[in-house]
C-alpha cells in the first residue's frame, strides 16, 4: 500500500494508529501486487496542497450549510499496464474526525469543518476511514488513471471567521 499525505488547507486528519492487542505488539501491515504506480494529488506528488476558496460568513451561517466546493484529482502515474483491467481504491484514514465525519478545522475559523465528497458526489464519512472500492480503474495496458474527489467548507453552527487548515492522509490499495 502506498501512502502519501495531502494537505487541504481548510480541512485536518491524522492517520489513526492500528488498534494492537497489548501495548507491546508491532503490527505490520503492507501488500504485494502486480501493479505499482506513483500517487499524485491535482499531479503533485510531494507535499499536494489543495487551495479551497475564500468564502463568506453569511454562507455558513446554520448548522448543515456547506459552501466552497472545490475538486482535487487522486493520479496514478507509471503503472505497469497489465494486460487486464485493474481496480485500484483510495483508503482516506484519519483520527481527528468530528462526530459528523468530517476533517476537524485547526485553523481559527470556529464553527466549520471540511467535508469531503466521493467521485459521485456523495458524502464521505471518515468516522471508520474510507475506501473508494476501486474508484481508480486502471484499464487494460493503461499506465495513467485518475478519480476526482471534492471539499468543501460545513458549519456546525453559525461560522466565525478566520482561517480553516486541515491534512489527511490517503493511501491507494490494489485489488
Amino acid at each position: 500500500m502506498k501512502r502519501k499525505f495531502i494537505t487541504l488547507i481548510a480541512a485536518t486528519i491524522v492517520s489513526s494508529g492500528v488498534n494492537a492487542a497489548s501495548d507491546n505488539t508491532i503490527n505490520f501491515q503492507g501488500q504485494v501486487t502486480d501493479e505499482t504506480c506513483s500517487v499524485s494529488v491535482n499531479g503533485n506528488s510531494a507535499s499536494p496542497v489543495v487551495l479551497m476558496p475564500t468564502v463568506s460568513r453569511s454562507d455558513l451561517d446554520a448548522s448543515g450549510k456547506t459552501a466552497g466546493q472545490v475538486t482535487f484529482d487522486i493520479g496514478l502515474t507509471g503503472c505497469a499496464g497489465s494486460t487486464t483491467e485493474t481496480k485500484i481504491s483510495t483508503v482516506f484514514v484519519g483520527n481527528q474526525v468530528t462526530s459528523n465525519g468530517n476533517l476537524g478545522n485547526t485553523g481559527t475559523a470556529s464553527n466549520v469543518e471540511v467535508q469531503l465528497l466521493d467521485t459521485t458526489g456523495g458524502v464521505i464519512n471518515l468516522t471508520d476511514g474510507f475506501t473508494g472500492d476501486g474508484d481508480l480503474t486502471l484499464a487494460a495496458n493503461q499506465t495513467e488513471a485518475s478519480s476526482t474527489y471534492t471539499a468543501q467548507y460545513y458549519a456546525t453552527a453559525p461560522a466565525a471567521a478566520g482561517t480553516v487548515e486541515s491534512t489527511l492522509q490517503y493511501a491507494v490499495s490494489y485489488q
